[in-house]
């Protein structure tokens, strides 16, 4: 038996998320204290009063989502929680980083500053949106985006029946209405551009740049990767590889599979909401899938 830690991605946030877990344990404020010396707002303050709006801002829900999760990491882990290997849903692989040792808890702020504040950048240039299409095979959805007018491709392979649409707000909004016509449903996601897409080449250049003093170190447990979906084995140039994340699909259905064949069977997610702990259960049969949001959920994942 093998167990990994997953961490969510951005769109997950929601006010107050995880707050009830810092109630309960007043050590776990490090990580907003350790987020306020390297962000220089008071990433707390803004889980804690802002609104969905201002939550959903890519330079705020980006840390937030982050220290989210390793709150509740770190409140599973002091009651005996202990984990195999990591994997993190875009955003939420920056967490993994961190949970692996890649990066400390400082670096792991310092570098998501650096993508959030790049990522803000571009989206406010690009007038991009993002769509979840489900109950389509991704090989269907695939073909609409080429079919489609204008600059609109799949982003998240999420599952054999949720593919993630990125591009131009009018070509996704167009493939969106072409998947609906084959009786698929889509949703739109409460992200600020196109993500991971070729119009966040800027972010990517920016973020590159700007991690280039950066310390990573090798992880200490297997740690899967979105733009290969698989086992990360390379972190010669770990700046390039997270630029390159920006502007790559992501691919956790692969991700999953290989998982899976390395013998993982116990998948715990960490962070606001249950995506992927609903992708998981859809994908692979016979495994268990939890995830740790809140002191209820935290009794879950311990049981």
């Amino acid at each position: 038996m093998a167990t990994i830690a997953l961490f969510s991605g951005q769109g997950s946030q929601y006010e107050k998320m995880g707050l009830d877990l810092v109630a309960q344990d007043s050590t776990l404020m490090h990580i907003y204290d350790t987020a306020q010396e390297v962000l220089e707002f008071d990433l707390y303050d803004i889980i804690e009063n802002a609104d969905a709006k201002t939550l959903g801002r890519t330079i705020y829900a980006q840390p937030a989502i982050m220290a989210t999760s390793l709150v509740c990491l770190e409140a599973a882990v002091k009651r005996g929680f202990t984990y195999d290997a990591v994997a993190g849903h875009s955003l939420g692989e920056y967490a993994a980083m961190v949970a692996a040792g890649m990066l400390s808890l400082e670096d792991g702020f310092c570098v998501i500053r650096a993508r959030a504040a790049a990522m803000e950048t571009a989206a406010s240039a690009a007038d991009g949106a993002m769509c979840a299409i489900l109950k389509l095979a991704p090989e269907q959805v695939e073909q609409i985006c080429a079919e489609t007018d204008g600059y609109v491709v799949p982003a998240n392979y999420n599952s054999s029946v949720q593919t993630v649409i990125s591009g131009e707000r009018n070509a996704v909004e167009r493939a969106a209405a072409a998947c609906t016509e084959k009786k698929a449903r889509a949703v739109p996601l409460a992200v600020a551009s196109a993500f991971h897409t070729k119009l966040m080449q800027s972010a990517a250049d920016a973020f590159y740049e700007a991690i280039q003093g950066v310390t990573f170190q090798t992880p200490n447990v297997p740690f899967y990767s979105n733009v290969t979906g698989a086992l990360r084995t390379d972190f010669s140039d770990m700046p390039g590889a997270l630029a390159a994340h920006i502007v790559s699909p992501v691919r956790f259905t692969e991700e999953l599979a290989a998982m899976q064949a390395a013998g993982i069977d116990t998948f715990i997610e960490f962070g606001p909401k249950n995506v992927l702990t609903g992708l998981v259960k859809k994908t692979i049969k016979g495994v268990t899938a939890k995830n740790c949001e809140s002191c209820e959920t935290l009794e879950g994942v311990l049981a």
